[in-house]
């Protein structure tokens, strides 16, 4: 019997970063040409050629759909030479599609990878989502508790009133009672437009960022990739998948779900060490955009072990020739 190759998450991480950084460049040709499609596939395009120069037995279950919905990174899609061990990815090719076409900040190519069988096969559903970052007592915040109940449990824990809490939340009409119920605890709300791994990962760093906790309803796949970022970077994280018909509650069955009410804490979403790369497509509060001289295109990258909690930065400046 062959034993299984082991998952060198040290050697694999620089890898990463290359594919995140190729989608990167990709993307950033469209940004501000306001063609979310186009941008989109340039990204897909460029993080599958380098994803399949791995040397890894890859299997997308995080990607731009179904097979039948998807062209290229498809779920269920087998990427990188086949020679290595055996993992899983989750990927976004572009996250904020939007922000990409209308040159808006925070757009970011996003993938993770793990050891086979570790990152939850979340089904393109909505998922409610709650997240905090470091230093706090474990559960101090809940899914079951109110939004109020949120605010007022976190500025206690953190020695503050609920004036000094700052959620984050992203903007939609679905949200309208929340951001008013937050709003009356005293705290202040930060909404984005787009970018929910984004908003979950400025959790992690307040002290930059400014922002102590994210809460509301997003993409069930982005949340995966969100809880690879804060199981690197520290914090913690629940989510629990919503379901609007039987379509969706069929896509759940079909990727294996069969609590449909369960809560999934960060180590639920992601149950190994996991690896995580992110580049920045336009500027941001977490990388700086990709930025295009006469001579180079520079990108900024953040690289990320769990395993070690390490947490890289990396600025590739590659000649334009």
């Amino acid at each position: 019997m062959t034993r299984p190759i082991d998952f060198n998450d040290r050697m694999l991480s620089l890898g990463l970063a290359r594919v995140s950084e190729a989608a990167a460049h990709a993307s950033a040709r469209l940004i501000g040409r306001g063609d979310e499609k186009a941008a989109d596939q340039a990204a897909v395009n460029a993080m599958r050629d380098q994803l399949n120069m791995l040397d890894i037995k890859g299997v997308v279950v995080i990607g731009e759909g179904e097979r039948d919905e998807a062209p290229m990174l498809y779920i269920g899609e087998e990427v990188g030479t086949g020679d290595g061990p055996a993992c899983d990815i989750a990927l976004d090719p572009l996250e904020g599609t939007t922000l990409t076409a209308k040159d808006m900040p925070n757009a970011l190519t996003v993938i993770a990878m793990a050891p086979r069988g570790t990152l939850l096969h979340a089904p393109d559903v909505y998922m409610d989502k709650l997240a905090i970052g470091p230093g706090y007592p474990e559960n101090v915040v809940s899914l079951d508790m109110t939004p109020t109940e949120r605010v007022e449990a976190l500025a206690k824990a953190g020695g503050v009133e609920p004036a000094d809490i700052t959620v984050c939340i992203l903007e939609r009409p679905r949200h309208e009672d929340l951001i008013a119920e937050v709003r009356a605890t005293g705290a202040s709300i930060r909404l984005i437009t787009d970018g929910d791994v984004a908003g979950v990962m400025h959790c992690a760093e307040a002290d930059i960022t400014g922002i102590d906790m994210y809460m509301g309803s997003g993409g069930a796949p982005e949340g995966v990739l969100a809880a690879s970022a804060l199981k690197c970077m520290g914090g913690q994280m629940w989510g629990r998948l919503l379901f609007r018909n039987d379509d969706e509650r069929g896509r759940a069955a079909k990727a294996g779900i069969t609590d449909l009410d369960k809560i999934y804490a960060r180590d639920d979403l992601v149950t190994s060490d996991v690896i995580f790369a992110a580049t920045g497509v336009t500027d941001g509060s977490i990388v700086s955009g990709v930025k295009r001289t006469a001579t180079y295109i520079e990108t900024e990258t953040i690289l990320m072990r769990s395993k070690t909690g390490s947490v890289r930065r990396m600025i590739y400046r590659n000649p334009i020739k």
